[in-house]
């Protein structure tokens, strides 16, 4: 009988102990997709706006280049030391903590948190401002297009707290996979809307508007400074470095989980890259040089309105969920192994949210 539970123990647990692994290539690149692909994806018109038909689709290779050169060296990193058959490594943290030492984890977590910051900041007024673009657009629909329709974001900034109020109180990361498919759902919901849009202007307009410059600057160091931050828009938009090794450690082996993600990332990101070219090629050609920062919260488009209205309800879903669902992934504090009893399960939700980063 010992025996026999020995064998049927080993079928059901993988070489660390834990439960064992399901997820496939398919899983793998549907969590891919869904962490990488945005909000951001709507701003990626504006940035081809500064960079020009050249340079814009250009950068957008290299960045998906680099980004997938990066994936394959930190897949081999799951592992330590052998890529294999080693320990695995759960999150960004331990890869960096076993392979660069104690120094180096303390200025990685230090950066890691401020991303943290930053990105729950840039969830917050993203969401305020696609609640407030809501409005001005059934108010541009009334009164016209050039009516005073301009709002303030504060209020929305309270609503979406409210809201984190109530979501934070799911109980575990179990419990909200639902909110999680429907934010997934939901960023490609408006990011079709998006590329529709664009491509139906350019049909109306009959003809492809920009240049291969790119929009231009009062000076020099206006248009340096444009360029930059269209690349740093563009950067934005790719990485998923602290969530992948909480998305390999889904896979299943064999295969190794570091074969998987290689050929996974390699398809997702082929994906997202030719996703992300026609959103922000179209929106580039809808409208040239005056492509506004975002194609719905910047209302380049006013009809149909209630299309725009939709897509803008879509941000806020997502958002909604995303601020409580994605930056789960690489929250590195309550995976210590100081602390072996507080797992991740067994966390509130809000305490996950407050220290959490988004890819």
């Amino acid at each position: 009988m010992a025996v026999k539970h020995e064998l049927e123990n080993s079928l059901l647990l993988d070489d660390d102990g834990r439960t064992r692994r399901t997820g496939t290539l398919w899983s793998c690149i549907a969590h891919i997709i869904t962490a990488v692909i945005g909000s951001g994806v709507l701003s990626l018109a504006w940035s081809v706006a500064q960079l020009g038909w050249i340079a814009g689709p250009v950068a957008m290779l290299c960045f998906a280049i680099v980004t997938y050169v990066s994936v394959v060296l930190l897949s081999d990193c799951y592992r330590y030391p052998d890529p294999v058959t080693g320990t695995r490594n759960y999150s960004y943290m331990d890869a960096v903590r076993v392979n660069l030492g104690k120094t180096q984890t303390c200025l990685c977590g230090l950066f890691q948190y401020l991303f943290m910051y930053g990105i729950c900041t840039a969830y917050v007024i993203t969401t305020s401002t696609s609640m407030s673009a809501i409005r001005r657009s059934n108010c541009y629909h009334e009164k016209g297009h050039n009516a005073p329709c301009e709002y303030v974001y504060t209020p929305y900034m309270l609503i979406f707290g409210a809201v984190q109020i109530v979501t934070s109180q799911i109980p575990d990361f179990h419990s909200i996979e639902w909110l999680s498919v429907l934010a997934a759902i939901m960023s490609f919901a408006y990011s079709l809307i998006g590329f529709g849009l664009g491509l139906a202007t350019v049909i109306e307009n009959g003809m492809i508007k920009g240049s291969i410059t790119g929009a231009p600057a009062a000076t020099r160091a206006k248009k340096l400074w444009l360029v930059f931050e269209a690349l740093g828009d563009i950067a934005y938009a790719y990485p998923y470095a602290l969530i992948l090794f909480e998305i390999q450690d889904t896979l299943k082996s064999p295969p190794p989980e570091n074969k998987t993600m290689k050929k996974a990332s390699m398809i997702a990101l082929f994906l997202t890259t030719l996703f992300y070219l026609l959103c922000g090629c179209f929106g580039y050609a809808a409208f040239g040089n005056s492509t506004p920062g975002n194609l719905l919260t910047g209302l380049g488009f006013y009809e149909p309105y209630w299309l725009i209205d939709f897509a803008n309800a879509c941000i806020v879903l997502h958002l909604v969920g995303g601020y409580q669902v994605h930056p789960f992934y690489s929250l590195p504090c309550f995976k210590s192994k100081k602390y072996p009893t507080l797992t991740a399960n067994m966390l509130p939700v809000s305490i996950k949210s407050i220290a959490s980063p988004v890819s």
